[in-house]
């Protein structure tokens, strides 16, 4: 799938999303958000420009947001931009429940930012015997390379595929080859490892 359809995938049919911040004590905090639309240029959301949560907004210009739903979940770590009353009414139009919350003129109270430039994660478990795991940009974000490789001094011995949840292993190849979009990253494969040569990269 595409950054595109993640990004309807995450406003459209997630709608609420995890979205972290540091709060002004230093220690991470999380508030419920809706996302409220996309474009090609990110995924728009907003608060009133009263809150706490608006004052990190604004500091930190970056954030970490997830969301779940029948056992999947999408996930983004980027930069925002704060936009202002830009897209305001379009985001009312498509969300028509806003304008119960803040009915007339009240919504000035509210400004939007745009998540313009991100990594993002879509992981699936529905059906547990094959997991599903995909990555992809929003913006000029790179994308970031995650999860546990073997390296060349691979000598073929299998344990790594006996302890692999989800036998996502290729052990036909030399060296043997993790499929990293069934992976679940949790490590036993570099634990058993006899030549200790399956290295972890990149992750947060």
């Amino acid at each position: 799938m595409s950054a595109q359809e993640y990004m309807k995938m995450l406003t459209e049919e997630f709608h609420s999303a995890a979205v972290a911040t540091i709060g002004n004590d230093g220690k991470p905090q999380i508030r419920i958000i809706d996302m409220m639309l996309y474009d090609e240029k990110g995924v728009y959301f907003l608060t009133a420009n009263g809150k706490d949560f608006y004052g990190q907004l604004m500091e930190q210009s970056f954030v970490a947001v997830s969301s779940t739903k029948d056992k999947t979940s999408i996930s983004l770590r980027g930069k925002i931009r704060n936009i202002g009353h830009e897209k305001l009414d379009e985001i009312f139009e498509k969300n028509t429940y806003m304008k119960g919350i803040y009915p007339g003129d009240t919504r000035q109270i509210l400004e939007v930012f745009c998540i313009y430039e991100a990594a993002g994660e879509y992981f699936d478990i529905s059906d547990p015997s094959h997991v599903i795991r995909d990555g992809f940009v929003i913006g000029g974000a790179e994308k970031e390379m995650s999860g546990y490789f073997i390296g060349a001094g691979c000598i073929g011995c299998k344990l790594c595929y006996s302890v692999c949840p989800q036998k996502c292993i290729d052990i036909s190849r030399k060296p043997a080859v993790i499929e990293q979009n069934r992976c679940l990253h949790c490590g036993r494969c570099a634990q058993i490892c006899p030549k200790q040569i399956i290295e972890k990269i990149g992750g947060q």
